[in-house]
């Protein structure tokens, strides 16, 4: 897998976000902010989870072996699951319980310069972050010719997209900690910080749910991009026509093992006057042509089949398993 530009993203926002909470752990402590607080946990959270990031994509990138012979891609969507679930229970959820507490017992904030310092900090800092992650995504972006939302969604390798989001979340979060700090220190309005913790728990908990839906959705089991799918299909086209030795293709199936590990499976029927060494022949091409096109495709199986016996075997009921 192709994870470089992802783990030195993941190290940026490691670094940043590990100073940024210590900054406002302390400024919370001194100042009595709930968003600050809020704003703390955040950080902290953030940063265990690019450390559950990095973890997940060394745990990814374990050979196969006789137990999980297609290697073990999948690590990296489980463990950023697990990122969306901290991120849901531990940031939204503590931020949500701090902002209640303070509207309901208000209290003025105290040497709020100290805030005003953190926060613009932590903005630059988070910024810079956001900046890394942005890039790097754009650069694998570009070739699809996707939108930035909807090459989010589309997006394979959540330790990248999670990092987008999450920097994109602090911003968000940081911007309603200052406005929330300003109407508390200018306005004297002391329940507005407890207002800002509870907005900051929400983008939290937005984020959460968007990551957790577009995870799952890989950890099931997700086909390529509709552009890989439309190529692989031209290349056994090539192969297919009068005169050539493929009669139909019957289907060719796509899943996600990983961001960069791409299993297909196709069903062709070649022609009856096809001897053995021509199928073997033009098998061949076509895993060369495939592999070359698109790299990611690191298993791939090519089922020699009739037209007639795969719908045959398409439209046959399943049998339930029998209970042990």
């Amino acid at each position: 897998m192709e994870t470089g530009g992802s783990k030195a993203v993941i190290f940026v926002a490691f670094a940043c976000n590990l100073g940024i909470a210590v900054a406002k752990f302390v400024a919370a402590a001194w100042t009595q902010s709930s968003a600050m607080l809020s704003e703390a946990i955040h950080s902290l959270v953030d940063t265990s989870n690019q450390l559950l990031l990095l973890f997940g994509i060394n745990r990814a990138a374990r050979p196969a072996d006789a137990q999980h012979p297609f290697g073990y891609g999948k690590e990296i969507y489980f463990w950023s699951f697990i990122v969306a679930m901290v991120l849901f229970a531990l940031g939204a959820g503590v931020a949500i319980y701090e902002g209640v507490e303070k509207i309901l017992n208000p209290h003025p904030l105290r040497d709020v310069f100290w805030v005003y310092a953190v926060l613009l900090v932590a903005i630059a800092l988070e910024g810079y972050s956001m900046l890394k992650a942005v890039r790097e995504f754009n650069v694998r972006r570009k070739p699809s010719g996707l939108g930035f939302v909807a090459a989010l969604r589309a997006s394979k390798d959540p330790s990248l997209f999670a990092i987008v989001l999450e920097d994109a979340a602090a911003l968000a979060g940081l911007a309603t900690a200052l406005i929330g700090t300003l109407f508390a220190d200018l306005g004297g309005y002391d329940s507005a910080d407890g207002l800002a913790s509870i907005l900051i728990g929400c983008v939290l908990g937005y984020v959460a749910f968007f990551m957790s839906r577009e995870i799952r959705s890989l950890i099931v089991g997700e086909a390529a991009s509709g552009t890989v799918q439309r190529g692989l299909r031209e290349i056994v086209a090539q192969e297919l026509g009068p005169d050539k030795p493929i009669r139909t293709i019957n289907e060719i199936r796509t899943m996600h093992l990983g961001p960069q590990d791409v299993l297909v499976t196709a069903s062709v029927d070649f022609e009856d006057w096809v001897s053995a060494r021509t199928v073997e022949d033009v098998t061949a091409r076509l895993q060369a042509a495939i592999k070359s096109r698109y790299p990611e495709v690191q298993h791939l199986f090519i089922e020699v089949q009739s037209e007639q016996a795969f719908h045959a075997n398409k439209s046959r009921p399943v049998a339930a398993a029998s209970a042990h």
